[in-house]
């Protein structure tokens, strides 16, 4: 048996993405805080020993990265071990002779986990905190021009937002969906570009965000019921990548 290293705690939400059984629950990891690259280059100096500063450390993986991105981009595939990359091409060719076309197929990088990265989790215990507040919660959002979940952004198209108690509704002004880059720039989607806003599922038109990435944050007065007097915020706690 592995030794035991690594801890993850989960909250369990409904399940709201199938109806055979009404009283089903799914698990969704509680995490902190999403880390970008000093960050982790910060803790395996302080914690893992490396042996060059962090900064040096991030220089070098923004290097790598950044050349990883360029090969990928000439169809190149990436198997580091911890995970593997590649392009891949979504959508129908009706013949033999039809070209790509943009307005049709979808060109976007796959990332999957490596043997690496499937081989620590021997070493992860899971603690289920028991079920979540009543509060709303995103569970997933899904890029519909890409086909992506929980990543990719494509600016001026659909996006689905499913999850719990997420219509935005009320009269304050502070209400309302916003994109936040890393710099905390706030983007508002204009109330005209919610295609659909019910309690489960909110479809709007991505505004025309700047490369980059973001932080997806709805504020609503909506619990069910009676209207709170207060919004409340919303958080997605995975970050999200405009292109």
């Amino acid at each position: 048996m592995a030794t035991i290293l690594h801890r993850i705690r989960a909250f369990l939400y409904d399940n709201l993405l199938t109806k055979e059984n009404p009283n089903d629950l799914i698990a969704r990891v509680s995490s902190e805080r999403s880390l970008g690259v000093l960050d982790i280059c910060e803790t395996a100096v302080s914690r893992g020993g490396a042996d060059i500063s962090a900064p040096a450390m991030n220089h070098a993986v923004e290097l790598w990265l950044r050349e990883m991105g360029y090969q990928l981009s000439d169809g190149f595939s990436v198997n580091t071990g911890w995970f593997t990359a590649a392009p891949h091409i979504r959508g129908v060719f009706d013949s033999a002779t039809e070209k790509f076309n943009p307005e049709k197929h979808t060109l976007l990088f796959e990332f999957h986990q490596g043997a690496l990265l499937r081989k620590e989790l021997e070493s992860i215990s899971v603690e289920i905190m028991g079920v979540a507040g009543a509060a709303g919660v995103i569970a997933q959002v899904t890029d519909v021009k890409t086909g992506s979940v929980n990543g990719v952004l494509t600016p001026n198209r659909n996006l689905i937002i499913t999850g719990s108690k997420i219509k935005v509704t009320g009269e304050k002004a502070e209400n309302g969906i916003f994109f936040f880059d890393q710099t905390g720039i706030q983007y508002p989607v204009d109330p005209s570009d919610v295609v659909t806003n019910n309690p489960s599922e909110v479809v709007i038109v991505i505004p025309p965000l700047p490369p980059g990435g973001y932080t997806l944050r709805m504020v609503t007065q909506y619990s069910g019921s009676i209207p709170l007097k207060e919004p409340r915020t919303i958080v997605f706690d995975k970050p999200l990548t405009a292109g």
